[in-house]
């Protein structure tokens, strides 16, 4: 049978297709036929994921972080074609009876999340700018509304400046409370993460129930509790909505914590181009000096290992090559169940059954087949 590979494809941006269609299934394999013919190979079904796809399985272990075009993983293997009775000769019996069955193929649910691949994430309370700003300074046309929560999902945009171009995140708004989950906070703070400069949107205007002073803790608390790393990532700080006041609305107590702070008006205009070339110098800074975060496939080839365990006073062996062993033969064959003993043996299922404690007739279960434990003759 086929295999199912998640491979990146820069072309997408989102996971909204797994929302529509969250099943995949790769292709089945045929049966053989006379004169030594094989059956044809279930095709593999290759699934196209967006760069910073993160794959993470049932047991909540990460097996792939995907942001490369290139990069892809195997999140199931199809299953082994049997060998027909030609391919089982054997100095032992010179003329098989019997041919192996095709192994079946697995079933598994898998996580996927998206945390953005950008350069520079814009962060700020709901309401903050941070669509009119990236909409201002790229190509990037989200929506834009007088009122919070209009961003509930990120925007990219890709920003040139002189003869440099860097890629702008437009984060949906925080809250306080985000690294606890409120306002979807999970779902945002996690596109922080991949971001190699923070950009701090603070807004002034009477929407704001926080001053400038405590939207900045509030940010600068929040990511530090999702991922303390986010805390000390470099940053930029503006106060957004300058052409909203006739004089700054800067405190003094802010400029303490943020004394670099440029003051825009995307509206306006005002400042942006300012705001822009910092914006790329701290990235090429940035990209200098940081690790450039390649993402990784975590490999886990089929090994022989199989673990025994006694539930509900039945012998259960799990591992891949044991179940393998019994799934490939039919035994209700003499000669397939001989076979198929034969490859326990040779794994140490027997031995390992003989140490836990197994006795002549109890029950084991390998895979979907149960079996009678037969004591091994030490004689």
């Amino acid at each position: 049978g086929g295999s199912v590979l998640l491979a990146v494809d820069v072309g997408m941006s989102t996971l909204q297709d797994f929302r529509r269609r969250p099943h995949r299934a790769a292709g089945h394999g045929t049966h053989g036929a006379s004169d030594l013919r094989n059956g044809r190979q279930g095709e593999d079904l290759v699934v196209p994921v967006p760069p910073g796809t993160v794959v993470i399985d049932e047991d909540d272990r990460i097996i792939a972080d995907l942001v490369a075009t290139g990069q892809q993983v195997t999140v199931l293997e199809g299953g082994r074609g049997g060998r027909g009775n030609a391919a089982l000769i054997s100095p032992a019996n010179r003329a098989p009876t019997f041919c192996e069955q095709g192994e079946y193929g697995t079933e598994a649910w898998f996580t996927l999340e998206m945390k953005l691949v950008a350069d520079a994430a814009l962060i700020g309370f709901p309401n903050a700018g941070k669509s009119t700003l990236i909409s201002r300074v790229s190509a990037a046309r989200p929506k834009i509304a007088d009122y919070p929560f209009t961003t509930l999902v990120p925007n990219l945009g890709v920003v040139m400046i002189d003869d440099r171009s860097f890629v702008m995140a437009d984060v949906p708004g925080l809250v306080e409370g985000a690294a606890e989950g409120r306002g979807l906070g999970h779902e945002f703070l996690r596109h922080c993460e991949r971001a190699l400069v923070l950009v701090f949107l603070l807004d002034p205007s009477p929407l704001q129930e926080l001053s400038l002073e405590r939207q900045y803790e509030v940010l600068e608390r929040e990511l530090r509790m999702h991922d303390p790393g986010l805390a000390d990532r470099p940053r930029l700080v503006a106060v957004t909505k300058r052409d909203l006041f006739v004089e700054s609305p800067v405190t003094g107590a802010l400029l303490q914590v943020a004394p670099d702070l440029i003051e825009i008006s995307s509206v306006a205009g005002q400042g942006l181009d300012d705001l822009v070339h910092r914006i790329a110098d701290a990235v090429d800074l940035a990209a200098r000096t940081s690790d450039p975060g390649e993402g990784y496939v975590l490999h886990r080839p089929l090994g022989a290992t199989f673990e025994v365990d006694r539930v509900d006073g039945v012998w259960v062996v799990n591992g891949r090559a044991a179940e393998r062993a019994v799934a490939l033969n039919d035994l209700t064959l003499s000669d397939a169940a001989l076979l198929a003993s034969r490859r326990l043996s040779r794994l140490g299922v027997d031995e390992s059954l003989r140490r836990a404690g197994a006795r002549e007739g109890d029950e084991v279960r390998i895979g979907d087949l149960v079996f009678e434990y037969s004591e091994p003759d030490l004689g």
